[in-house]
């Protein structure tokens, strides 16, 4: 079988990278393509694949402003020939899904989220307070007529399949399609316990952007008296370090930390916070892996994620005062670190490329 996979972009390795990882592992004489590749931003089992781009990928600046090129990710997507391929599958989080393939070759779409920005996050990514009134005028009919791009062409994907139930509900709203769900993989044996005690204080490893709501991490682990680490990078960093130094709140921004790193503080946080509305959230899972318990608002992916009471707590609302309260709370509670760990390990990479590889293996059944 000549598999063809796609992707929106690679310039680091987040959670669609991390499921891309996986497919690439079990399919690897599989061919990429993907609009803008970052030369050593993703592992090496993807970097084998010499992803093939698009034309964005030779416009000016185009590692570091990228996004700033989304008005034309429409029509480089559609660009790419897959006449030689007997299947596609996207891995989409924006335009991916949108390929343009032969009629006699399927298209499984493992869909991250519809595009947040396009559908229902446009003020967090370009309301006013971030590009003034001008700006984000300017930006509204760019979107409107993305998502209506984007809603034309729901139906060139033959099969959707979702990374959580939440996302199956975006799919349905904004496609009119139904997906079947298949969690992303989780590195259940990298991440893992070790015998050091806690230290007490929170985490977030997050990208900053908008919708992460890393700002109520901060506010909310001040209020709690509790100290917190973000690690991460992203465009929201230098506004975050403003607002934490305004708020007196005790912050250390660690930037984008090697993965080794990233597990010794899991190991060691008294708690790991998911403060924003997730598609379905790596990073709870990661932490629970190593047996640490998570606080997460109780909305969107985190509900599929994380037992409260048993593996963490979930908070109702997305206030300040009821995220503090929780922070607090966890600290206080003895979880069973067993049975976190236990619950991490129905994530891992071993079942997502099981049930994945099952799906493209067997495209006549869809």
């Amino acid at each position: 079988m000549k598999l063809a996979l796609v992707h929106d972009w690679l310039t680091g390795m987040r959670g669609g990278e991390k499921a891309l990882e996986v497919i690439c592992e079990r399919f690897p004489d599989a061919e990429l393509f993907t609009l803008v590749h970052v030369r050593g931003s993703v592992s090496p089992t993807i970097e084998r694949l010499r992803p093939h781009t698009s034309f964005v990928q030779y416009l000016p600046f185009v590692k570091r402003l990228y996004r700033h090129y989304l008005p034309l990710f429409p029509t480089a997507i559609e660009q790419f020939s897959f006449d030689r391929f007997d299947l596609v599958v996207s891995v989409s989080h924006c335009c991916a899904k949108s390929i343009v393939r032969p009629g006699r070759v399927p298209h499984l779409c493992y869909c991250l989220t519809p595009m947040r920005y396009a559908w229902d996050q446009f003020d967090a990514y370009f309301g006013p307070e971030r590009l003034g009134q001008l700006g984000s005028r300017l930006m509204r009919p760019v979107m409107s007529h993305l998502a209506r791009w984007d809603r034309d062409t729901a139906d060139r994907a033959d099969r959707y399949v979702a990374i959580s139930h939440y996302v199956a509900g975006r799919i349905r709203r904004y496609y009119n399609r139904e997906a079947t769900v298949v969690y992303p993989p989780v590195d259940t044996n990298f991440f893992h316990p070790d015998a050091a005690p806690p230290e007490r204080f929170a985490l977030v490893v997050s990208a900053l952007v908008p919708y992460k709501r890393v700002d109520v991490a901060i506010d909310a682990c001040r209020v709690a008296g509790v100290p917190l680490k973000v690690a991460g990078g992203g465009p929201e960093r230098d506004a975050l370090e403003r607002f934490a130094a305004a708020s007196d709140a005790q912050v250390e921004f660690l930037g984008r930390v090697p993965d080794d790193e990233i597990r010794a503080l899991y190991q060691r946080a008294a708690v790991t916070l998911l403060p924003g509305e997730e598609d379905f959230g790596i990073a709870p899972l990661e932490a629970q892996a190593c047996g640490r318990p998570v606080v997460a608002l109780g909305r969107g992916g985190a509900r599929e994620t994380v037992v409260h009471g048993e593996t963490g707590l979930l908070v109702d609302t997305p206030g300040v005062e009821a995220f503090a309260d929780a922070v607090a709370r966890a600290i206080d509670t003895r979880f069973d670190t067993a049975a976190i760990r236990h619950h991490a390990e129905r994530f891992s990479r071993e079942r997502f490329g099981d049930e994945m590889s099952a799906l493209i293996m067997e495209p006549a059944g869809w």
